[in-house]
Protein backbone atom coordinates (compact mmCIF):
# COMPACT_ATOMS: atom_id res chain seq x y z
CA UNK A 1 0.00 0.00 0.00
CA UNK A 2 1.83 3.73 -0.58
CA UNK A 3 0.83 6.15 1.17
CA UNK A 4 1.33 9.96 0.36
CA UNK A 5 0.09 13.26 2.53
CA UNK A 6 -1.18 16.03 0.09
CA UNK A 7 2.13 17.11 -1.43
CA UNK A 8 5.73 16.43 -2.23
CA UNK A 9 8.35 15.66 -0.53
CA UNK A 10 5.86 14.95 2.62
CA UNK A 11 6.85 11.80 4.57
CA UNK A 12 4.14 9.05 3.82
CA UNK A 13 4.37 7.40 6.97
CA UNK A 14 4.25 9.03 10.57
CA UNK A 15 3.85 7.84 13.90
CA UNK A 16 0.50 9.81 14.44
CA UNK A 17 -2.07 11.69 12.02
CA UNK A 18 -4.48 14.31 13.55
CA UNK A 19 -7.53 15.25 11.34
CA UNK A 20 -8.33 18.65 12.25
CA UNK A 21 -6.31 21.86 13.25
CA UNK A 22 -9.09 23.49 16.28
CA UNK A 23 -7.82 23.45 19.44
CA UNK A 24 -8.40 19.93 19.71
CA UNK A 25 -6.36 18.95 17.23
CA UNK A 26 -3.38 21.43 17.28
CA UNK A 27 -2.78 20.36 21.07
CA UNK A 28 -3.34 16.76 20.46
CA UNK A 29 -0.70 17.18 17.68
CA UNK A 30 1.72 19.33 19.84
CA UNK A 31 1.60 17.10 22.87
CA UNK A 32 2.19 13.84 20.20
CA UNK A 33 5.28 15.52 19.25
CA UNK A 34 6.53 16.81 22.45
CA UNK A 35 5.75 12.84 23.49
CA UNK A 36 8.56 11.71 20.92
CA UNK A 37 6.09 10.94 18.39
CA UNK A 38 6.40 12.01 14.25
CA UNK A 39 2.84 13.74 13.40
CA UNK A 40 0.97 15.18 10.36
CA UNK A 41 -1.64 17.46 11.04
CA UNK A 42 -4.26 17.33 8.15
CA UNK A 43 -6.84 19.82 7.48
CA UNK A 44 -9.80 19.93 4.98
CA UNK A 45 -10.13 23.27 4.61
CA UNK A 46 -7.78 25.70 2.91
CA UNK A 47 -7.15 27.07 6.20
CA UNK A 48 -6.64 26.31 9.77
CA UNK A 49 -8.43 26.97 12.89
CA UNK A 50 -11.82 25.71 12.70
CA UNK A 51 -14.36 27.12 15.06
CA UNK A 52 -11.74 28.23 17.33
CA UNK A 53 -10.15 30.65 14.94
CA UNK A 54 -13.53 32.36 15.14
CA UNK A 55 -14.02 32.12 18.76
CA UNK A 56 -12.89 34.08 21.97
CA UNK A 57 -10.32 31.63 22.69
CA UNK A 58 -11.09 31.10 26.35
CA UNK A 59 -10.34 27.85 28.04
CA UNK A 60 -12.82 26.97 31.50
CA UNK A 61 -10.24 25.30 33.73
CA UNK A 62 -11.13 24.53 37.31
CA UNK A 63 -8.66 24.55 39.34
CA UNK A 64 -6.02 26.27 36.94
CA UNK A 65 -2.65 27.76 37.99
CA UNK A 66 -3.47 31.28 37.59
CA UNK A 67 -6.13 31.43 39.99
CA UNK A 68 -3.83 32.17 43.36
CA UNK A 69 -2.47 35.28 41.59
CA UNK A 70 -5.92 36.53 42.04
CA UNK A 71 -6.98 35.50 45.06
CA UNK A 72 -9.17 32.35 43.78
CA UNK A 73 -10.23 29.46 45.70
CA UNK A 74 -11.15 26.66 43.57
CA UNK A 75 -9.60 23.22 43.89
CA UNK A 76 -10.73 20.15 41.67
CA UNK A 77 -12.98 18.38 44.12
CA UNK A 78 -15.56 21.60 43.32
CA UNK A 79 -15.28 21.61 39.85
CA UNK A 80 -16.43 17.72 40.23
CA UNK A 81 -19.26 19.32 42.35
CA UNK A 82 -20.42 21.68 39.98
CA UNK A 83 -20.44 19.18 37.13
CA UNK A 84 -21.96 16.88 38.79
CA UNK A 85 -24.58 19.07 39.69
CA UNK A 86 -25.52 19.92 36.39
CA UNK A 87 -24.70 16.39 34.80
CA UNK A 88 -28.25 15.22 34.58
CA UNK A 89 -26.78 12.16 34.06
CA UNK A 90 -25.26 12.82 31.05
CA UNK A 91 -21.39 13.21 32.47
CA UNK A 92 -19.38 10.13 32.72
CA UNK A 93 -17.69 10.24 36.54
CA UNK A 94 -14.26 8.90 34.71
CA UNK A 95 -14.22 11.66 32.23
CA UNK A 96 -15.34 14.51 34.99
CA UNK A 97 -12.24 13.05 36.93
CA UNK A 98 -9.99 12.42 34.14
CA UNK A 99 -10.72 16.85 33.40
CA UNK A 100 -10.50 18.26 36.35
CA UNK A 101 -7.36 16.17 37.46
CA UNK A 102 -5.66 16.83 34.56
CA UNK A 103 -5.83 20.87 34.39
CA UNK A 104 -2.83 21.15 36.80
CA UNK A 105 -0.68 18.56 34.57
CA UNK A 106 -1.67 20.12 30.84
CA UNK A 107 -1.18 24.13 31.76
CA UNK A 108 2.21 23.16 33.43
CA UNK A 109 2.96 21.75 30.04
CA UNK A 110 1.44 24.39 27.77
CA UNK A 111 3.88 27.03 30.19
CA UNK A 112 6.95 24.76 30.01
CA UNK A 113 6.59 23.16 26.81
CA UNK A 114 4.93 25.06 24.54
CA UNK A 115 4.92 28.45 22.74
CA UNK A 116 1.24 29.25 24.20
CA UNK A 117 0.99 31.33 27.13
CA UNK A 118 -2.51 31.88 29.03
CA UNK A 119 -3.95 34.29 31.72
CA UNK A 120 -7.03 34.33 34.31
CA UNK A 121 -10.24 36.16 32.58
CA UNK A 122 -10.91 38.49 35.63
CA UNK A 123 -14.58 38.21 37.71
CA UNK A 124 -15.87 36.11 34.42
CA UNK A 125 -18.57 33.78 36.41
CA UNK A 126 -19.50 30.25 35.76
CA UNK A 127 -22.43 29.47 33.60
CA UNK A 128 -24.58 28.56 36.25
CA UNK A 129 -22.73 30.13 39.34
CA UNK A 130 -24.83 29.69 41.93
CA UNK A 131 -25.36 25.77 41.47
CA UNK A 132 -23.23 23.35 43.95
CA UNK A 133 -19.42 23.66 43.30
CA UNK A 134 -19.83 27.07 40.96
CA UNK A 135 -17.64 30.12 41.06
CA UNK A 136 -20.20 33.69 40.70
CA UNK A 137 -16.69 35.54 41.19
CA UNK A 138 -15.25 33.57 38.24
CA UNK A 139 -11.84 32.34 37.97
CA UNK A 140 -11.90 29.33 35.79
CA UNK A 141 -11.77 31.06 32.46
CA UNK A 142 -8.71 31.83 31.14
CA UNK A 143 -7.37 33.19 27.65
CA UNK A 144 -4.25 33.34 25.10
CA UNK A 145 -1.72 36.25 25.46
CA UNK A 146 -1.74 38.03 22.47
CA UNK A 147 0.99 36.36 19.88
CA UNK A 148 2.70 37.61 17.18
CA UNK A 149 1.87 36.13 13.82
CA UNK A 150 5.49 37.34 12.60
CA UNK A 151 6.48 34.46 13.84
CA UNK A 152 4.65 32.34 11.86
CA UNK A 153 5.98 32.66 8.05
CA UNK A 154 4.06 31.59 5.34
CA UNK A 155 1.38 30.48 7.74
CA UNK A 156 0.77 33.71 8.93
CA UNK A 157 -2.31 34.46 6.48
CA UNK A 158 -3.21 30.61 6.52
CA UNK A 159 -6.35 30.77 9.27
CA UNK A 160 -10.22 31.41 9.11
CA UNK A 161 -11.59 34.68 10.12
CA UNK A 162 -9.96 37.89 10.64
CA UNK A 163 -7.75 39.84 12.76
CA UNK A 164 -8.20 40.65 16.20
CA UNK A 165 -5.92 42.02 18.60
CA UNK A 166 -7.68 42.27 21.61
CA UNK A 167 -8.23 40.47 24.87
CA UNK A 168 -11.32 39.64 26.01
CA UNK A 169 -11.83 42.21 28.80
CA UNK A 170 -11.30 44.50 25.65
CA UNK A 171 -14.13 43.54 23.87
CA UNK A 172 -17.76 44.12 24.63
CA UNK A 173 -18.57 41.07 25.66
CA UNK A 174 -15.84 41.32 28.35
CA UNK A 175 -16.71 45.09 29.56
CA UNK A 176 -14.52 47.07 27.09
CA UNK A 177 -15.57 48.99 24.24
CA UNK A 178 -14.00 47.16 21.55
CA UNK A 179 -11.70 49.84 20.56
CA UNK A 180 -7.99 50.28 21.02
CA UNK A 181 -6.30 53.50 21.73
CA UNK A 182 -5.65 54.48 18.36
CA UNK A 183 -1.61 54.40 19.51
CA UNK A 184 -1.74 51.05 21.06
CA UNK A 185 -3.77 49.56 17.66
CA UNK A 186 -0.75 51.21 15.57
CA UNK A 187 1.79 48.86 17.26
CA UNK A 188 -0.23 45.49 17.91
CA UNK A 189 -0.74 45.99 14.12
CA UNK A 190 3.03 46.71 13.10
CA UNK A 191 3.88 43.33 15.73
CA UNK A 192 1.05 41.70 13.97
CA UNK A 193 -0.57 40.37 17.89
CA UNK A 194 -3.61 38.80 17.86
CA UNK A 195 -5.77 37.64 20.69
CA UNK A 196 -8.68 35.25 21.29
CA UNK A 197 -9.16 32.34 18.65
CA UNK A 198 -6.32 33.16 16.48
CA UNK A 199 -3.94 34.10 19.03
CA UNK A 200 -4.03 30.92 20.69
CA UNK A 201 -4.42 29.39 17.81
CA UNK A 202 -0.87 31.08 16.06
CA UNK A 203 0.98 30.46 19.44
CA UNK A 204 -0.10 26.43 19.21
CA UNK A 205 0.89 26.49 15.51
CA UNK A 206 4.36 27.81 16.12
CA UNK A 207 4.54 24.71 18.72
CA UNK A 208 3.84 22.58 15.92
CA UNK A 209 6.47 24.16 13.41
CA UNK A 210 8.93 23.81 15.78
CA UNK A 211 8.64 20.36 16.64
CA UNK A 212 8.93 19.48 13.08
CA UNK A 213 4.75 18.23 12.28
CA UNK A 214 3.84 17.97 9.11
CA UNK A 215 1.22 20.43 8.68
CA UNK A 216 -1.12 20.33 5.43
CA UNK A 217 -4.55 22.69 4.59
CA UNK A 218 -6.98 22.09 1.97
CA UNK A 219 -6.36 18.16 2.85
CA UNK A 220 -9.33 16.65 4.54
CA UNK A 221 -9.61 12.64 4.44
CA UNK A 222 -12.59 10.24 3.74
CA UNK A 223 -11.96 7.25 5.20
CA UNK A 224 -9.86 5.48 7.73
CA UNK A 225 -7.39 2.15 6.77
CA UNK A 226 -7.58 -0.98 8.86
CA UNK A 227 -5.72 -3.75 9.01
CA UNK A 228 -6.75 -6.61 11.32
CA UNK A 229 -9.14 -4.34 12.96
CA UNK A 230 -6.90 -1.80 13.68
CA UNK A 231 -6.81 1.42 12.19
CA UNK A 232 -3.67 2.55 10.38
CA UNK A 233 -4.18 5.33 8.65
CA UNK A 234 -6.11 7.71 6.58
CA UNK A 235 -7.89 7.90 2.74
CA UNK A 236 -7.38 11.02 1.43
CA UNK A 237 -9.84 12.84 -0.64
CA UNK A 238 -8.09 12.52 -3.58
CA UNK A 239 -7.41 8.80 -3.15
CA UNK A 240 -4.03 9.05 -1.58
CA UNK A 241 -3.44 7.61 1.95
CA UNK A 242 -0.61 8.18 4.93
CA UNK A 243 -0.20 5.74 7.20
CA UNK A 244 -0.04 5.84 10.70
CA UNK A 245 2.28 3.32 13.12
CA UNK A 246 0.92 4.28 16.25
CA UNK A 247 -2.69 5.99 15.96
CA UNK A 248 -5.03 8.70 14.14
CA UNK A 249 -7.22 11.31 16.11
CA UNK A 250 -10.52 12.47 15.10
CA UNK A 251 -10.20 16.56 15.68
CA UNK A 252 -12.78 17.05 12.48
CA UNK A 253 -15.05 18.93 14.80
CA UNK A 254 -18.83 18.52 15.51
CA UNK A 255 -21.46 17.91 12.66
CA UNK A 256 -23.57 20.80 12.45
CA UNK A 257 -23.11 21.80 8.88
CA UNK A 258 -24.70 18.47 7.73
CA UNK A 259 -28.46 18.30 7.34
CA UNK A 260 -29.30 14.79 7.62
CA UNK A 261 -27.02 14.40 10.51
CA UNK A 262 -28.40 17.32 12.27
CA UNK A 263 -32.12 15.78 11.45
CA UNK A 264 -31.05 12.54 12.55
CA UNK A 265 -29.70 13.56 16.09
CA UNK A 266 -30.14 17.18 17.46
CA UNK A 267 -33.08 17.30 19.48
CA UNK A 268 -33.79 20.13 17.75
CA UNK A 269 -33.62 22.53 14.67
CA UNK A 270 -30.55 24.27 13.85
CA UNK A 271 -30.17 27.56 11.52
CA UNK A 272 -27.23 29.68 10.60
CA UNK A 273 -24.54 28.09 12.48
CA UNK A 274 -21.98 30.70 12.89
CA UNK A 275 -18.89 28.12 12.95
CA UNK A 276 -16.44 26.71 10.91
CA UNK A 277 -18.32 25.72 7.57
CA UNK A 278 -16.09 22.64 7.70
CA UNK A 279 -17.69 20.89 10.44
CA UNK A 280 -19.81 18.37 8.49
CA UNK A 281 -19.35 15.36 10.60
CA UNK A 282 -16.40 13.58 8.40
CA UNK A 283 -14.82 12.09 11.41
CA UNK A 284 -18.46 10.87 12.96
CA UNK A 285 -19.28 9.11 9.84
CA UNK A 286 -15.39 7.76 9.39
CA UNK A 287 -15.55 6.30 13.34
CA UNK A 288 -19.35 5.00 12.68
CA UNK A 289 -18.07 2.68 9.27
CA UNK A 290 -15.48 0.79 11.87
CA UNK A 291 -17.83 0.21 14.19
CA UNK A 292 -17.74 3.34 16.94
CA UNK A 293 -19.95 3.46 19.82
CA UNK A 294 -21.46 6.98 20.00
CA UNK A 295 -22.61 9.15 22.92
CA UNK A 296 -24.26 12.88 23.64
CA UNK A 297 -25.71 12.79 20.21
CA UNK A 298 -28.53 14.86 20.96
CA UNK A 299 -26.39 17.83 22.47
CA UNK A 300 -25.11 20.49 21.08
CA UNK A 301 -23.33 24.08 22.65
CA UNK A 302 -26.49 25.50 21.60
CA UNK A 303 -26.63 29.85 20.70
CA UNK A 304 -29.12 32.22 19.27
CA UNK A 305 -28.45 34.05 16.66
CA UNK A 306 -29.01 36.71 14.33
CA UNK A 307 -28.25 37.31 10.82
CA UNK A 308 -27.01 40.59 8.92
CA UNK A 309 -28.12 40.56 5.39
CA UNK A 310 -25.44 42.33 2.71
CA UNK A 311 -23.03 41.44 5.41
CA UNK A 312 -19.55 39.52 3.66
CA UNK A 313 -17.77 37.15 5.68
CA UNK A 314 -14.16 36.29 6.02
CA UNK A 315 -12.61 33.88 4.47
CA UNK A 316 -14.67 30.55 4.99
CA UNK A 317 -16.54 31.66 7.96
CA UNK A 318 -20.45 32.14 7.93
CA UNK A 319 -21.82 35.08 5.84
CA UNK A 320 -23.53 37.73 8.39
CA UNK A 321 -24.25 35.26 11.50
CA UNK A 322 -24.11 36.92 14.60
CA UNK A 323 -24.19 35.30 18.08
CA UNK A 324 -26.75 37.49 20.15
CA UNK A 325 -24.97 37.62 23.62
CA UNK A 326 -24.90 41.15 24.46
CA UNK A 327 -27.80 42.56 22.80
CA UNK A 328 -30.05 40.29 24.70
CA UNK A 329 -28.34 41.27 27.69
CA UNK A 330 -28.22 44.80 27.94
CA UNK A 331 -31.30 46.71 29.66
CA UNK A 332 -33.88 47.86 27.12
CA UNK A 333 -34.26 44.94 24.80
CA UNK A 334 -36.34 41.64 25.33
CA UNK A 335 -37.24 38.08 23.61
CA UNK A 336 -40.67 37.28 22.29
CA UNK A 337 -42.05 34.45 20.68
CA UNK A 338 -44.35 34.15 17.51
CA UNK A 339 -47.85 34.98 20.48
CA UNK A 340 -46.09 38.30 21.45
CA UNK A 341 -44.66 37.06 24.98
CA UNK A 342 -41.36 36.71 26.65
CA UNK A 343 -40.43 33.29 27.10
CA UNK A 344 -37.23 32.58 28.86
CA UNK A 345 -34.75 35.05 31.18
CA UNK A 346 -32.64 36.56 27.96
CA UNK A 347 -29.79 37.16 30.10
CA UNK A 348 -28.55 32.95 30.49
CA UNK A 349 -25.84 31.66 29.03
CA UNK A 350 -26.46 30.90 24.97
CA UNK A 351 -25.97 27.09 25.61
CA UNK A 352 -28.93 27.06 28.60
CA UNK A 353 -31.46 28.98 26.20
CA UNK A 354 -31.16 26.42 23.72
CA UNK A 355 -34.20 24.45 26.10
CA UNK A 356 -36.30 27.54 25.48
CA UNK A 357 -36.36 27.64 21.57
CA UNK A 358 -36.51 23.35 21.83
CA UNK A 359 -39.85 23.87 23.98
CA UNK A 360 -42.77 21.62 21.89
CA UNK A 361 -46.39 22.23 22.19
CA UNK A 362 -47.92 18.94 21.89
CA UNK A 363 -51.51 20.72 20.91
CA UNK A 364 -50.16 22.81 17.78
CA UNK A 365 -46.99 20.10 17.20
CA UNK A 366 -44.54 22.91 16.97
CA UNK A 367 -41.74 24.71 18.84
CA UNK A 368 -43.67 27.16 20.79
CA UNK A 369 -40.61 29.73 20.91
CA UNK A 370 -40.00 29.76 17.37
CA UNK A 371 -39.70 31.87 15.63
CA UNK A 372 -38.47 34.59 17.76
CA UNK A 373 -37.70 38.18 17.71
CA UNK A 374 -35.74 40.08 20.08
CA UNK A 375 -37.21 43.83 20.67
CA UNK A 376 -35.65 47.02 21.93
CA UNK A 377 -36.48 50.59 22.28
CA UNK A 378 -34.57 53.73 20.81
CA UNK A 379 -32.89 53.74 24.52
CA UNK A 380 -31.16 50.81 24.23
CA UNK A 381 -29.78 51.93 20.33
CA UNK A 382 -28.71 55.85 22.06
CA UNK A 383 -27.04 54.08 24.86
CA UNK A 384 -25.58 50.68 23.84
CA UNK A 385 -25.80 50.40 19.77
CA UNK A 386 -24.87 46.81 18.69
CA UNK A 387 -25.88 44.79 15.58
CA UNK A 388 -22.47 46.49 13.61
CA UNK A 389 -23.49 49.66 14.70
CA UNK A 390 -22.07 52.05 17.84
CA UNK A 391 -24.05 53.77 20.64
CA UNK A 392 -26.35 56.59 18.97
CA UNK A 393 -25.75 55.25 15.16
CA UNK A 394 -28.26 54.67 13.10
CA UNK A 395 -29.95 51.08 13.26
CA UNK A 396 -29.28 49.06 10.61
CA UNK A 397 -31.74 48.86 7.75
CA UNK A 398 -33.01 45.45 7.96
CA UNK A 399 -34.44 45.77 11.52
CA UNK A 400 -38.06 46.23 12.18
CA UNK A 401 -38.47 49.45 13.27
CA UNK A 402 -41.94 51.23 14.53
CA UNK A 403 -43.27 54.23 16.32
CA UNK A 404 -45.59 52.67 18.61
CA UNK A 405 -45.35 48.70 20.12
CA UNK A 406 -48.53 47.92 18.30
CA UNK A 407 -47.26 49.07 15.16
CA UNK A 408 -43.97 46.92 16.00
CA UNK A 409 -46.33 44.21 16.53
CA UNK A 410 -48.38 44.48 13.40
CA UNK A 411 -44.84 44.84 11.51
CA UNK A 412 -43.56 41.21 12.77
CA UNK A 413 -46.74 39.75 13.13
CA UNK A 414 -47.32 38.91 16.16
CA UNK A 415 -50.92 39.49 18.51
CA UNK A 416 -50.86 43.49 19.31
CA UNK A 417 -52.40 42.98 22.68
CA UNK A 418 -50.12 40.52 23.62
CA UNK A 419 -47.15 42.24 22.83
CA UNK A 420 -48.69 45.47 24.13
CA UNK A 421 -48.91 43.55 27.32
CA UNK A 422 -45.94 42.00 27.47
CA UNK A 423 -43.83 45.45 27.21
CA UNK A 424 -46.22 47.08 29.90
CA UNK A 425 -45.38 44.20 32.48
CA UNK A 426 -41.51 44.10 31.84
CA UNK A 427 -41.47 48.04 32.40
CA UNK A 428 -43.54 47.18 35.67
CA UNK A 429 -40.72 44.53 36.24
CA UNK A 430 -37.69 46.64 35.83
CA UNK A 431 -39.55 49.50 38.38
CA UNK A 432 -39.28 47.19 40.92
CA UNK A 433 -35.65 45.85 39.84
CA UNK A 434 -36.94 42.38 40.24
CA UNK A 435 -38.01 39.76 36.85
CA UNK A 436 -40.47 37.91 39.12
CA UNK A 437 -41.36 35.78 35.84
CA UNK A 438 -38.28 34.85 34.54
CA UNK A 439 -35.93 35.71 36.81
CA UNK A 440 -33.45 37.89 34.42
CA UNK A 441 -30.87 39.42 37.04
CA UNK A 442 -31.19 36.93 39.44
CA UNK A 443 -27.86 34.92 38.83
CA UNK A 444 -24.41 36.41 39.35
CA UNK A 445 -24.00 35.61 35.34
CA UNK A 446 -26.95 37.38 34.16
CA UNK A 447 -25.15 40.60 34.14
CA UNK A 448 -21.79 40.15 32.91
CA UNK A 449 -22.94 40.53 29.52
CA UNK A 450 -24.57 43.77 30.53
CA UNK A 451 -24.30 47.24 31.56
CA UNK A 452 -21.06 46.85 33.17
CA UNK A 453 -21.28 49.81 35.16
CA UNK A 454 -24.20 48.30 37.04
CA UNK A 455 -22.51 45.10 37.78
CA UNK A 456 -23.27 43.38 39.86
CA UNK A 457 -26.75 44.07 40.34
CA UNK A 458 -30.22 43.49 38.57
CA UNK A 459 -29.53 47.22 36.79
CA UNK A 460 -26.94 45.83 34.44
CA UNK A 461 -29.67 43.46 32.52
CA UNK A 462 -33.18 45.24 33.56
CA UNK A 463 -34.00 48.38 31.41
CA UNK A 464 -37.41 49.56 30.61
CA UNK A 465 -38.81 49.95 26.61
CA UNK A 466 -40.65 52.80 26.70
CA UNK A 467 -38.62 55.41 23.96
CA UNK A 468 -39.94 55.35 20.64
CA UNK A 469 -39.12 54.18 18.23
CA UNK A 470 -39.02 50.67 18.61
CA UNK A 471 -36.74 47.89 16.98
CA UNK A 472 -37.22 44.10 16.46
CA UNK A 473 -35.05 41.71 14.99
CA UNK A 474 -35.84 37.92 13.92
CA UNK A 475 -34.19 35.29 16.43
CA UNK A 476 -32.86 32.08 15.24
CA UNK A 477 -32.10 28.93 17.21
CA UNK A 478 -28.71 28.08 16.83
CA UNK A 479 -25.55 26.02 17.48
CA UNK A 480 -21.65 27.29 17.88
CA UNK A 481 -21.40 23.18 17.30
CA UNK A 482 -22.10 19.93 18.18
CA UNK A 483 -21.22 18.17 21.13
CA UNK A 484 -22.10 13.89 19.97
CA UNK A 485 -19.65 11.91 18.69
CA UNK A 486 -17.77 8.55 19.57
CA UNK A 487 -17.32 7.68 23.18
CA UNK A 488 -14.24 7.46 24.48
CA UNK A 489 -11.89 6.16 27.41
CA UNK A 490 -10.36 9.63 29.30
CA UNK A 491 -7.40 9.36 26.82
CA UNK A 492 -9.52 9.41 24.14
CA UNK A 493 -9.80 6.05 22.77
CA UNK A 494 -12.79 5.54 20.27
CA UNK A 495 -14.72 2.49 22.21
CA UNK A 496 -16.80 0.23 19.82
CA UNK A 497 -20.36 -0.77 20.14
CA UNK A 498 -19.08 -3.39 22.58
CA UNK A 499 -16.88 -1.47 24.76
CA UNK A 500 -13.85 -2.20 23.99
CA UNK A 501 -11.20 0.46 22.63
CA UNK A 502 -10.94 0.94 18.45
CA UNK A 503 -7.01 0.12 18.22
CA UNK A 504 -5.51 3.33 16.56
CA UNK A 505 -8.15 4.95 17.01
CA UNK A 506 -9.14 8.44 18.99
CA UNK A 507 -11.27 11.12 19.18
CA UNK A 508 -10.67 14.72 20.86
CA UNK A 509 -12.84 17.81 20.88
CA UNK A 510 -16.19 18.37 19.39
CA UNK A 511 -15.13 15.22 17.53
CA UNK A 512 -15.61 13.13 20.46
CA UNK A 513 -18.64 12.44 23.05
CA UNK A 514 -18.44 15.50 25.20
CA UNK A 515 -16.77 14.79 28.25
CA UNK A 516 -19.25 17.92 30.25
CA UNK A 517 -22.31 16.01 28.72
CA UNK A 518 -24.79 18.67 28.25
CA UNK A 519 -22.71 20.89 30.87
CA UNK A 520 -21.51 24.15 29.90
CA UNK A 521 -19.47 25.40 32.51
CA UNK A 522 -18.41 28.64 32.05
CA UNK A 523 -16.96 30.73 29.31
CA UNK A 524 -14.05 28.36 27.69
CA UNK A 525 -16.45 25.23 28.61
CA UNK A 526 -15.69 23.91 25.03
CA UNK A 527 -12.05 24.86 24.38
CA UNK A 528 -11.27 23.57 28.26
CA UNK A 529 -11.59 19.94 27.04
CA UNK A 530 -10.20 20.46 24.10
CA UNK A 531 -7.27 21.31 25.74
CA UNK A 532 -7.12 19.24 28.52
CA UNK A 533 -8.24 16.21 26.86
CA UNK A 534 -6.13 16.87 23.57
CA UNK A 535 -3.30 16.70 26.08
CA UNK A 536 -4.17 13.36 27.02
CA UNK A 537 -5.08 12.22 23.71
CA UNK A 538 -1.35 13.26 22.33
CA UNK A 539 0.64 11.56 25.90
CA UNK A 540 -1.35 8.48 25.36
CA UNK A 541 -1.17 7.96 20.82
CA UNK A 542 2.59 8.84 21.31
CA UNK A 543 3.33 5.75 23.37
CA UNK A 544 0.66 3.43 21.82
Amino acid sequence: MTARVASAGSEDVVDVVVLGSGCAGMVSALSAADHGASVALLEKADVLGGTTALSSGVAWLPANRYQAEHGVEDSPDEGREYLAALSHGLVRPEMADAFVDTVKDMLDWVEERTPLRMRLVEGYPDYHPEHPGGKPGGGRSAEPELFSFHELGEWADRFLGSRRSMYVGETPVGGGTGFLDPEEEARRTEEALEGLGRGMLGALLKGLLDHQVVVRAGCGAVRLLTEDGRVVGVELADGRQVLARRGVVLATGGFERDPDLVRAFLRGPVQSPPGAPSNTGDGLRMAMRVGAQLGVMREAWWAPVVTLPGVEGEQYANHGVQLLQRERTLPRTIMVNADGRRFTNEAANYNALGAAFHVFHPTRFEYENQPAWVVFDQGYVEMYGGYGVPAGAEMPGWMTRADTVAELAEAIGVPVGELTATVRRWNELCAQGRDDDHGRGSSAYDGWCGDRRHYPGTAATLGPLDRAPFYAASVHASSLGTKGGPLTTPDCEVLDVDGDPIPGLYAVGNAMAAPTGMVYGGAGGTLGPAMVFGYRCGKAVASA
